[in-house]
């Protein structure tokens, strides 16, 4: 049994390279870079690698983190500037014992010294909607609301688990600010004894209550994942909200080393992909119903077409 699952429709197409990877009995690690560089570096998404919105200052910075279920050995990487590809370097720094976890100019001299690609990564499409936005915030930076993470939890034939995430983070955000994608446990965490999960939302939130690991931990239990995603995803929520009158966007997704999936959102139409040994990359839509249970839907012709028209449409300057 293999299997992957990723957040958002904008992982579709790595999934698919990456189940084809495992397919063809790879390494679970390889169909993960795979599926994260894919994302990485398509232009036209605008919250991971190269064309992902910057910070206040114009600058984009990227989050990636690599985590090994076998081993529990993780790799980061945080507000790493002008590198392609920062799953890569994230990958890399799983092989140590220590410096596990580097940012900003610590992060960029490693990948320098270690010939990982460098680029600039704002684009032209990027600097428009930064302009836009400064314009209609009339100086007043705020985030975005928009807090597209690209998370996956992948599974191969030998059993060995893994999982990756990539982000460029919220768009207008301090410098230097960091969100759940890079921290083990919030934004991510796997053991190929039990399973997988991954975050997207805001980090600030998810990493109130690591919520990654607590739904391994529910898997560990004996949950079955989609019962983890739920319990944690609904009572964390309604934590939050009673401690503080509200909550940020959370969603979750999860995988076991039986290749079963779960997904968990306090948001309407999440969409998340999945592909196994009997199930083809597809994508889905999550929506609440009462009590945190969950009801899915696959996404349809339209509303596929409507998504990638939606972000390549033509841009321009107001």
């Amino acid at each position: 049994m293999y299997g992957m699952i990723a957040t958002w429709r904008m992982a579709l197409e790595g999934i698919e390279k990456g189940a084809q990877v495992l397919k063809e009995n790879g390494n679970v690690q390889d169909a993960l870079e795979v599926a994260v560089c894919d994302v990485e570096d398509f232009e036209y998404y605008k919250s991971v690698g190269y064309g992902g919105l910057p910070n206040r200052e114009e600058e984009v910075e990227l989050d990636a983190s690599f985590m090994d279920g076998d081993t529990l050995a993780f790799g980061a990487v945080g507000a790493v500037k002008d590198f392609a590809n920062p799953v890569r370097i994230a990958r890399s720094l799983m092989q140590y014992d220590a410096n596990n976890f580097l940012v900003g100019n610590g992060a960029e001299k490693y990948a320098s010294s270690h010939g990982f690609e460098r680029k600039n990564m704002l684009t032209e499409r990027a600097k428009i909607h930064y302009e836009n936005r400064l314009k209609e915030m009339n100086d007043e930076l705020k985030p975005y609301s928009g807090h597209d993470t690209v998370g996956m939890v992948a599974l191969d034939q030998d059993g060995h688990m893994a999982s990756a995430t990539s982000t460029s983070g919220l768009f207008m955000k301090h410098p230097g600010r960091l969100g759940d994608s890079p921290v083990c446990g919030s934004g991510f965490y796997v053991d190929s004894f039990v399973g997988g999960a991954s975050a997207t939302g805001l980090g600030e939130d998810v990493m109130k209550g690591c919520v990654s690991y607590e739904i391994v931990r529910c898997m560990k239990d004996g949950m079955h994942p989609q019962e983890a995603c739920e319990k944690v995803v609904h009572q964390f929520d309604e934590e939050l909200k009673r401690r503080r009158g509200k909550a940020g966007d959370m969603s979750l997704i999860a995988m076991n080393n039986q290749g079963e999936w779960g997904c968990a959102t306090n948001i309407d139409g999440f969409s998340f992909v999945v592909a196994t040994q009997t199930c083809q990359p597809t994508v889905y839509l999550a929506y609440r119903e009462e009590n945190g249970k969950m009801r899915f839907a696959e996404a349809d012709q339209a509303w596929m077409e409507n998504y990638m028209q939606t972000r390549t449409a033509p841009l321009v300057r107001k």
